[in-house]
C-alpha cells in the first residue's frame, strides 16, 4: 500500500471538479490528440518494424553497431523531452505548438532514410526524429493531463495509448504487406511511411485546441529543473523510472531474439510487433482504469514484473516455438499497457498545473536515459558473449531493479482516486 507519505501532490488543487457525468466521458482534446498519436504510430512503426532488419541484412551493421543506433533511436530524446515540457509550459501553455514542432521534425526525418546510407547517417536521421519525438511528449501529455480529471487520468492516457496502439498494428502490418509485394522493398516503406506522417501533423495542426492551461501561467523562476527535483513523489517517480528503464531490453532487440529462435524470415519479422501491440491495444484502458482504482505506482511496478516474466520465458525456452513467442509478445504487451500511460497518469498528480509538461519530461527523461543505457550494454554483451548471455544479464538487473522500485514506490502517498498521481 502507497500510504506512508501523508502528503498529497500540489497538483489537485489545480484540477476542476468534475461535473455532472465529466468524469465518465473522454475529452475531445484526448480523442484528437489519440488520432493524432495513431496516425503518426502507423508512420513510425512502419520503420520500426523493418528497420532493425534493414540495418542488420541489408546494410550489414554489427549487434554493436545496432546497439548504438538503437540506443540513439531510443535514448536522443532524453534531454529535449526536459526542453519540450519546459517550453510547452511557458507564456500560459504553449503545449500544442511545441508538440506540432516535434511532429513536424520527425517527419521530415521519413524521406531522409531513403538517401541515407552509411551507419553515422542513419544514427544521425535517428537522433533528430528522436529529437522531434523528445519536444512532442511531455507537451502532448500534458495536454492530456490537463483536459481530464484528476481520478480519470489513468483511463484517458489508456485511451489515448490504446488509438496510438491502433497505429503500431496498423505500421508493421503495412510494412508487411509492401515487403511481401516487394521483397526487399524497404525505400518503398520508407515512402509511404512519409506521407502518412505528413498527415498526422496536418490533423494536429486542424483538430487540436491551442491553449491548454486554464489558470495564470508560472513565472519563469518557477520553472527550474531543482524546483520540480524539491517534489518527493516526482524525484522518486522519476528515479524509479530511470532505474526500471536500465533494464529494460528495447523491442527492437526483442523482436531479434525471438526471431532467431523461431528461425522466421526477412518477410514475417515485420508481423512480430503485432503482438505486442494487440496485447497492448487490448488492454490499454481496462488496465488504466484499474490504476485508478489500485494504485498508478503499484500497478507500474507489476507491469515490470510481467516484462520480468517474459524475459525467463525467452532464457528457459529457447526452442518454444509459436507457443514461445505468443507468451512472450503477450507479456510484452501486457507489460506496456501496464506502464506506459499508467507512467504519465502517476506523474501528472506529482506536479501543479502550471508545471506539468516540465514534471512529466522529466520522469521520461529519467526514463529515456535508462533505456539508452540498456541498448548500449546489450548491444556489448550481444556482440561479446552473445544473446542468451546479454539477455541473462539484463533479467538478473531487472530483478532487482523491480525489488527496489516497488520498496521506494511504496513509501509515497497512495495515488488511488482524486487528487492524486
Amino acid at each position: 500500500m502507497y500510504l506512508a507519505d501523508s502528503r498529497r501532490p500540489a497538483a489537485s488543487a489545480a484540477a476542476p471538479a468534475p461535473g455532472p457525468g465529466r468524469s465518465a466521458r473522454i475529452a475531445p482534446t484526448v480523442l484528437a490528440l489519440g488520432t493524432v498519436s495513431l496516425i503518426t504510430d502507423v508512420s513510425s512503426e512502419m520503420v520500426t518494424a523493418v528497420l532493425p532488419l534493414y540495418l542488420v541484412t541489408a546494410l550489414g551493421v554489427s549487434p554493436l553497431g545496432f546497439g548504438v543506433l538503437d540506443g540513439v533511436f531510443n535514448g536522443a530524446s532524453a534531454v529535449l523531452r526536459l526542453l519540450g515540457g519546459f517550453l510547452g509550459d511557458r507564456g500560459g501553455g504553449r503545449h500544442k505548438a511545441v508538440a506540432t514542432a516535434g511532429y513536424g521534425l520527425s517527419a521530415l526525418c521519413r524521406p531522409a532514410l531513403l538517401v541515407v546510407r552509411t551507419t553515422p547517417l542513419i544514427g544521425l536521421v535517428l537522433a533528430v526524429d528522436r529529437v522531434g519525438k523528445g519536444l512532442r511528449t511531455a507537451p502532448r501529455d500534458a495536454m492530456i493531463s490537463l483536459a481530464t480529471p484528476p481520478e480519470r487520468r489513468g483511463r484517458a492516457f489508456g485511451v489515448h495509448r490504446a488509438m496510438d496502439t491502433l497505429g503500431a498494428l496498423a505500421g508493421p502490418l503495412l510494412a508487411f504487406l509492401i515487403l511481401r509485394a516487394a521483397p526487399g522493398g524497404y525505400h518503398a516503406v520508407f515512402t509511404v511511411s512519409s506521407y502518412v506522417a505528413a498527415l498526422g501533423v496536418l490533423v494536429l495542426v486542424l483538430l487540436v485546441p491551442g491553449r491548454s492551461l486554464r489558470s495564470t501561467p508560472a513565472p519563469a523562476a518557477r520553472l527550474r529543473l531543482r524546483e520540480l527535483l524539491r517534489l518527493p513523489a516526482l524525484r522518486r517517480t522519476t528515479a524509479c523510472a530511470a532505474l526500471l528503464g536500465l533494464a529494460t531490453v528495447s523491442d527492437s532487440f526483442v523482436y531479434l531474439l525471438l526471431q532467431r529462435r523461431l528461425e522466421l524470415s526477412a518477410g514475417w519479422f515485420p508481423l512480430l510487433p503485432l503482438g505486442t501491440a494487440a496485447v497492448y491495444l487490448v488492454l490499454a484502458v481496462p488496465l488504466g482504469t484499474l490504476a485508478d482504482r489500485i494504485g498508478r505506482r503499484r500497478l507500474f511496478v507489476l507491469g515490470h514484473a510481467a516484462l520480468l516474466t517474459g524475459y525467463g520465458l525467452l532464457l528457459a525456452r529457447p526452442g518454444g516455438g509459436a507457443v514461445l513467442a505468443a507468451a512472450v509478445l503477450a507479456l510484452h504487451g501486457l507489460f506496456y499497457a501496464a506502464t506506459d500511460g499508467v507512467l504519465a497518469a502517476a506523474a501528472a498528480g506529482a506536479v501543479p498545473e502550471q508545471r506539468r509538461g516540465a514534471g512529466l519530461a522529466l520522469v521520461g527523461t529519467g526514463q529515456a536515459a535508462g533505456r539508452f543505457a540498456c541498448s548500449l550494454a546489450v548491444g556489448a554483451l550481444w556482440s561479446r558473449w552473445g544473446d542468451t548471455a546479454a539477455l541473462a544479464v539484463m533479467t538478473a538487473v531487472l530483478t532487482v531493479a523491480v525489488a527496489v522500485a516497488a520498496r521506494l514506490l511504496g513509501r509515497l502517498t497512495d495515488d488511488r482516486g482524486a487528487g492524486s498521481g
